[in-house]
């Protein structure tokens, strides 16, 4: 039997949660969730924010790079601009889709957290040392293998910001390390026998209803740095709009519960801070906030605790505001080589939240 650890975000977080949903929509509403399309709100205000308040968002979005975004309120779109239907690089957000696929067979027995690298047979090269082969699941899905191997599709200030290999021991430190996140997918494939995005289509995307995900759309990235591959994939941002709305309810989908419950609680839960990455917190590939450090979620903007997002390299993202019934994608370019900083999406975010009526 699976075992989800009790929730940690306390008694009194919980009664917030429930009282913020019941202002949100009434309790015991039934909740909206799309069907072959989006349901979107004829005004802004019809979903609880104003128009001149993303009419601002809007604009100052037109000044940056942004390719996309989808404002999701109460499960149905409040707003929307920009290529909502192209397909652009997940990049880091690949690691929080992978995230909510272990849940899926964590709860069926067919991945052990606790089992090691050794246990598993995993190595690399160069070789793993002994001390790196006892790293668990649990500790890669943390960022806390102690596994401080060259990895793929690794920056060189993210390398540079590894240990010296075998100087700190598994589970005792978090660093955010393309290591941990790639081996995942080779645990991924090798306990399940499935190709990762053929998973992603079968156990997230096919349930959901995602209108554009196709299997063809994932390519591995290999190379020299280590025997375990980047497994990126394209998707669009209305597909990433509906992975949010299935991670802000829990992992339900009318009806039907498509990730355990008690995982999205676990994976989005606190389990290391981030100073590192001037971030507060980290759960299980996902950055989650947590009011610990002089570090906010993202720069410029105030968000609750309970917020968590999905982030990718030049200005991707997925935040989940359950405090807000809310979701928020951003989506750019960066096939052309375009960005937008974490502080003007921190700008921009804070703007959408200042155009929330009930704030």
């Amino acid at each position: 039997m699976t075992h989800f650890p009790r929730l940690t975000r306390g008694f009194t977080g919980a009664v917030s949660l429930i009282l913020a949903l019941c202002l949100a929509a009434p309790c015991g509403a039934q909740q909206i969730y799309p069907g072959r399309t989006w349901e979107v709100a004829g005004q802004p205000e019809e979903a609880g924010f104003s128009s001149e308040g993303l009419a601002a968002a809007r604009a100052f979005t037109d000044e940056l790079a942004t390719a996309a975004v989808v404002i999701v309120a109460g499960g149905r779109i409040a707003a929307r601009w920009g290529d909502v239907e192209g397909k652009y690089l997940t990049h880091s957000c690949r690691k929080s889709f992978l995230s909510a696929l272990y849940g899926i067979y964590v709860a069926d027995g067919t991945i052990d957290l606790e089992m090691t690298m050794a246990e598993l047979g995993i190595d690399d090269l160069p070789p793993l040392t002994a001390g790196e082969k006892q790293a668990t699941i649990r500790d890669c899905l943390k960022a806390r293998s102690g596994v401080f191997h060259t990895a793929l599709a690794e920056s060189e200030g993210m390398h540079a910001l590894k240990p010296d290999r075998g100087s700190l021991a598994p589970g005792t430190f978090w660093l955010y390390s393309n290591w941990d996140f790639n081996v995942l997918g080779t645990i991924f494939e090798q306990r399940t026998g499935t190709n990762i995005y053929a998973a992603l289509k079968a156990d997230i995307a096919d349930p959901i209803g995602m209108e554009h995900f196709e299997v063809s759309d994932g390519f591995p990235i290999e190379g020299d740095r280590s025997i375990h591959y980047a497994y990126m994939f394209s998707i669009s941002a209305l597909d990433m709009a509906r992975f949010g709305l299935l991670m802000l309810r829990d992992g339900a989908w009318d009806g039907r519960q498509v990730i355990p419950a008690g995982w999205v609680e676990e994976s989005t839960d606190y389990y290391s801070d981030a100073t590192i990455y001037r971030s507060d917190g980290y759960g299980y590939m996902w950055w989650v906030a947590h009011d610990h450090n002089r570090y906010p979620h993202f720069p410029n903007v105030s968000v609750p605790e309970g917020t968590y997002s999905a982030r990718g390299a030049g200005g991707h993202c997925i935040v989940i505001f359950p405090a807000f019934d809310l979701v928020v994608v951003h989506r750019v370019n960066t096939w052309e080589g375009h960005q937008v900083s974490h502080a003007d999406f921190g700008t921009f975010l804070a703007l959408v939240l200042d155009a929330r009526l009930d704030r």
